[in-house]
């Protein structure tokens, strides 16, 4: 990448208006960056495979690709629902049965169907057949064409006591689509979106959803990548060294990437500028590294851990890696060493964890 000489640092031309920041990315956004995964859901999706899951750490864009995902199968004709499990309140999830009506209310709402699960539920059978049965007469019965369903961010629900039986039920639909040609699960997709790692909290593979079908790995921006998105923004990096310095320290982690460059564009200050106020006590990113070290410090065995391993005395246990991993605090390398996401965090966390070092 070429210095731009005709642009003073922070200028936004010849980029594109600036939007907010945070959130799912608008659909017209001329700031969304695809990635391999973005064409490999729309194949899923063209297929009508049976179950698809996007796996991702936090803010790495996954309601983002729903969305797109989502419109390309309206596009092709599908019916299409996106249930948001972060919307659900607490208490829903008392029990099983008030769990799924409140599911088939969502659907029936997005749907305008006039029967709703409460109206049709049957106390005689388990919550999960009566879910099956609304679901099979009512969602699938009452349109035509495929159907789409995505959920995000259903690791809200790992924790419950019922989660088992509700991801066995959606296993089951898999299996009876492959095991009879003419049921009616083959006009449905699932979409299940998460961070976790669902194994963690699954203990049987055999009830799971979570090992079948077409699973996607949602990374962070590569540093061509991030290039593509400085280009966008009006080159705010405006060297090759300060690109490569920029994706060391926010390490293509597409929240930071880009309100770094909003907060460069914004201020009219050149990354030399922003990197240096990055130093100081209350920075643009302090609340989003406080509300990390909050929450490691809740939960002190991990905390030991990662201590352990940021001072050299110790590795990793696998159980610890796999949650700060799903948390969004590390990754793996290109030669597969595991390591801090970013410079930023690298900083921020050997500083302000050497307090909690007795933890």
């Amino acid at each position: 990448m070429k210095a731009n000489d005709n642009t003073h640092p922070g200028e936004p031309s010849p980029g594109f208006p600036l939007e907010s920041v945070g959130g799912a990315i608008p659909l017209d956004s001329n700031f969304y960056i695809p990635r391999d995964v973005d064409s490999l859901l729309f194949q899923a999706l063209e297929q009508k495979e049976s179950t698809i899951l996007i796996r991702g750490a936090r803010q790495v864009g996954k309601t983002s690709l729903l969305a797109r995902g989502l419109a390309e199968a309206r596009k092709n004709g599908c019916r299409v629902v996106l249930t948001d499990f972060q919307k659900l309140n607490a208490s829903y999830l008392n029990s099983l049965s008030e769990f799924y009506q409140t599911l088939g209310q969502t659907i029936a709402d997005r749907l305008d169907l006039d029967d709703w699960p409460e109206d049709v539920w049957n106390d005689r059978l388990s919550p999960n057949a009566n879910f099956e049965k609304y679901f099979t007469d009512y969602v699938l019965g009452r349109g035509e064409g495929h159907f789409v369903w995505a959920m995000d961010e259903v690791d809200r629900i790992f924790t419950s006591p019922f989660s088992s039986e509700v991801f066995a039920l959606f296993r089951s639909w898999h299996n009876e689509r492959a095991l009879d040609p003419d049921s009616p699960w083959h006009r449905l997709s699932l979409i299940i979106s998460y961070a976790t790692e669902a194994a963690l909290f699954i203990s049987d593979i055999n009830m799971s959803p979570f090992n079948i079908g077409t699973r996607l790995q949602l990374e962070d921006f590569n540093q061509e990548q991030v290039e593509e998105l400085n280009q966008r923004h009006g080159t705010p990096l405006n060297t090759s060294a300060d690109v490569k310095e920029f994706y060391q320290l926010t390490g293509g982690q597409p929240y930071l990437t880009r309100r770094s460059f909003q907060e460069m564009l914004t201020k009219e200050e050149s990354f030399s500028a922003f990197s240096s106020h990055l130093n100081e006590e209350e920075h643009l990113f302090d609340d989003h590294l406080k509300r990390i070290v909050l929450l490691l410090t809740k939960d002190s065995k991990l905390l030991s851990a990662l201590n352990r391993w940021l001072d050299g005395t110790a590795s990793l246990d696998a159980t610890s890696e796999k949650r700060l991993h799903q948390g969004g605090l590390l990754k793996r390398s290109n030669q597969n060493r595991v390591e801090l996401r970013c410079g930023l965090y690298v900083s921020y966390l050997r500083q302000h964890l050497a307090a909690f070092s007795g933890c």
